[in-house]
């Protein structure tokens, strides 16, 4: 008889060659390569190359796919139209969830599923993602969109197209960063919902549409939202410890505090930890920074939890100027990396995902009467 295990926990669902979780050793890696090595010596743009052709690029190489990249930085009209229409007040990740949809509208070439047209839709839909955010991000401002740029990295290039203005090689190289660690992470929940999606033999488009929906839900990616709103909520460091004590009191989640699969410290915390260090100390406003790691203390002290990627990332976000409701936004740039990638590779040795249900109802009903006579 099969075993139930409520959210799949322990399941192991299928293969995959692309990342790597070691959550009782704290480690992770793609295809081999280790989060810290990857940060210390490769650019956002490497990794994607590496996680859709299997190896890190050479300099034609990378050259070649930063072109296809920046070539693809341009939204259909009628993209751009329903960003300048949405309702100012609307979520992000819901204008995001729906921008992506339409790509789909616009893909004059059909249900061709061919792996090539699949890897040039991947590479559009990396390179649409942050113009769908940004352009949004300025019509609900009613400031003009920015046009793009093709001499700009890809972190570099986001941040100009939501302040209009180019980013420090400081600022550029910290959002780069985040996009490495945030790329790609094993079978968790919107890489999952992805590959169920594709597996179906559905389209790309719904494949990332459904990973964006995933992603927004507050036990996912929202999180690094919800930790800003906590920070704001406590107010000043001297109101960290009766917060915290009262959370723990109501047996509440303290939002960046553990994970589901790390049993140790989060490998790529401590890259987010030392650049949201670096950027308080230089805007000369350490509160936030100080109010995060009296938490983080409190927490591995009282519960032995770490702290996640998200506990860090949002002081990261913050401290660069991006508005809170942009920082789950900002993890989907990142992560379509990754969930492509997972895409191509679910389609290469593609089954469809049909799991089972343990039936908890009731084995049988008395007859069933006349609608008046129940």
């Amino acid at each position: 008889m099969a075993v139930a295990a409520k959210g799949l926990e322990g399941i192991v669902a299928n293969e995959s060659k692309l990342s790597k979780v070691e959550g009782q050793e704290g480690k992770l890696s793609y295809l081999g390569y280790t989060i810290d090595a990857l940060v210390e010596h490769t650019t956002f743009e490497e990794v994607v190359h590496l996680l859709h052709r299997g190896k890190l690029p050479d300099r034609a190489e990378l050259d070649a796919l930063t072109a296809t990249l920046r070539d693809q930085r341009h939204l259909p009209e009628g993209v751009v139209d329903f960003l300048k229409s949405a309702p100012a007040d609307a979520a992000p990740m819901d204008v995001l969830r729906t921008g992506v949809s339409m790509l789909g509208l616009y893909d004059t070439r059909g249900e061709d599923q061919k792996r090539e047209l699949n890897e040039e839709r991947a590479l559009s839909i990396i390179a649409k993602i942050p113009l769908i955010v940004a352009g949004f991000h300025r019509a609900r401002q009613g400031l003009d969109i920015v046009a793009s740029r093709d001499d700009l990295s890809e972190a570099a290039h986001f941040l100009y197209l939501i302040n209009g203005e180019e980013p420090s090689a400081d600022a550029a190289k910290t959002l780069d960063v985040a996009y490495i660690l945030h790329a790609d992470h094993g079978m968790n929940a919107s890489t999952f919902s992805s590959r169920v999606t594709i597996a179906t033999l559905s389209d790309i488009y719904s494949a990332i549409t459904s990973a964006i929906g995933t992603l927004k839900g507050p036990l996912h990616g929202g999180a690094n939202e919800g930790v800003i709103h906590m920070l704001e909520e406590i107010g000043g460091e001297g109101e960290v410890d009766a917060y915290v004590d009262g959370k723990l009191a109501r047996k509440e989640k303290i939002m960046g505090i553990g994970h589901r699969v790390y049993k140790v410290l989060d490998p790529r915390a401590p890259h987010l930890q030392k650049m949201a260090i670096k950027l308080t100390e230089e805007l000369g406003d350490p509160k936030w920074i100080n109010m995060s790691e009296r938490i983080a203390e409190i927490m591995r002290e009282r519960k032995g939890l770490n702290a996640n990627v998200d506990f860090y990332s949002a002081t990261v976000y913050y401290s660069l100027g991006i508005p809170t409701d942009l920082f789950t936004p900002i993890f989907a740039i990142s992560r379509a990396a990754g969930w492509t990638a997972q895409v191509l590779e679910q389609l290469d040795d593609n089954r469809l995902y049909r799991p089972l249900t343990d039936y908890t109802g009731p084995d049988s009903q008395p007859p069933i009467s006349p609608v008046d006579e129940r």
